[in-house]
């Protein structure tokens, strides 16, 4: 149960409470391999990156997948992700973050669009699961938007006010999807996006997480 009248942040999970930017570049590009896509840095992924995930494939390739093209690239994709996922870890200082936000009175959970099956264990694994009030990864088919799942995740949240809510996550569609429900957004350039296309998206942006919590008690007081 959240705590009523306290700011409630609600955490994205990959490319922010989880650095896993080495896994997803290095899944993306053994994907490419596999599809004949030439394989792109790091910083040109970050600069290209968009959700719907389809658009992103339309800005490398010219033109926007099939139905039966993207359902492939996506499988191959995840497929590499496990792979490389484990040598990730969490963002620096995470623990320390989650844990004084906590011992403040406050409450927290993630929304991530990594699949809830995969995503659970994931959290669990950190030993860091106790610190939410609710974990929820995607369900259904993937690469859409957030906003609709945020509609889900905040109603099962009792005690919970979007008006006194805070979403930190590391692209353009976590604001997307605060702005959605009436909350708030703080965005981290240490993901998926280049500070360059957050600052286009008209919420704060910072580069640590540290400063994201700071911000996220101020917006929502």
């Amino acid at each position: 149960m959240g705590m009523r009248g306290a700011t409630h942040i609600v955490w994205d999970w990959n490319g922010t409470l989880f650095h896993d930017n080495q896994a997803i570049i290095g899944a993306t590009n053994a994907a490419f391999a596999e599809l004949g896509i030439p394989a792109i840095t790091l910083e040109r992924y970050r600069e290209l990156y968009c959700v719907p995930v389809p658009k992103f494939y339309e800005r490398l390739i010219g033109r926007l997948p099939t139905d039966e093209e993207w359902e492939v690239m996506d499988a191959i994709f995840h497929r590499y992700y496990l792979e490389h996922r484990v040598g990730c870890g969490l963002t620096d200082g995470v623990p320390g973050l989650l844990a004084g936000w906590v011992s403040a009175g406050r409450s927290q959970s993630i929304l991530s669009m990594y699949g809830h099956e995969e995503l659970v264990p994931l959290v669990r694994g950190f030993g860091i699961e106790p610190h939410f009030l609710r974990v929820d990864g995607r369900t259904g088919p993937s690469g859409g938007s957030k906003a609709e799942h945020m509609v889900r995740h905040l109603r099962a949240l009792t005690g919970v006010d979007p008006a006194r809510t805070v979403v930190i996550g590391d692209a353009a569609d976590d604001a997307i999807a605060a702005r959605h429900v009436g909350a708030k957004a703080v965005l981290y350039t240490g993901g998926s996006h280049s500070r360059a296309s957050l600052e286009g998206v008209g919420v704060p942006v910072v580069d640590t997480l540290a400063e994201a919590v700071t911000l996220a008690e101020w917006l929502a007081a």
